[in-house]
């Protein structure tokens, strides 16, 4: 899976755990959970891993075994569930070294690394602004649209 439906799928998780617990249920499975978001149970075990190992969810073992949000939702930013699924940056540069004799070569890495910096800052402020509670409205909002 790449890295922005790992993200995707890890707001889709989190903002559905925000839903129930919202309903006073705060313990739920993976395959609950999967059948919001469509998909293999294993997909969703995978995520839940990740978003544990960021301590935005604990599991519960068991009776009554589960996963919970560990925070609050509107205590989770969505800068963390970025930082927990996705370690590398937005673009990357050339796997091999330009041609440097060609002045495009020579000059697009530079040019490049500035533009994709700026790009990843700007991706993350905007993710800090935004909670899972803010998303949960509004998918909620649109739902009713």
């Amino acid at each position: 899976m790449s890295a922005n439906s790992r993200m995707t799928v890890a707001v889709h998780v989190l903002t559905w755990m925000a839903l129930v617990h919202g309903r006073g249920r705060d313990v739920v499975t993976s395959d609950q959970i999967a059948t919001s978001v469509a998909t293999n149970p294993v997909v969703i075990r995978r995520s839940l891993a990740e978003l544990r190992k960021a301590g935005l969810v604990t599991v519960r073992h068991g009776a009554g075994a589960g996963w919970t949000l560990a925070r609050e939702p509107e205590s989770i930013a969505l800068l963390d569930v970025y930082r927990a699924v996705h370690a590398e940056p937005l673009f990357a540069l050339h796997h091999g070294e330009p041609n440097q004799a060609c002045p495009v070569g020579r000059g697009i890495q530079p040019a490049l690394r500035r533009i994709y910096v700026d790009t990843e800052e700007a991706v993350r402020r905007q993710l800090a602004g935004v909670s899972i509670a803010n998303v949960l409205r509004d998918t909620l909002a649109a739902r009713s649209d």
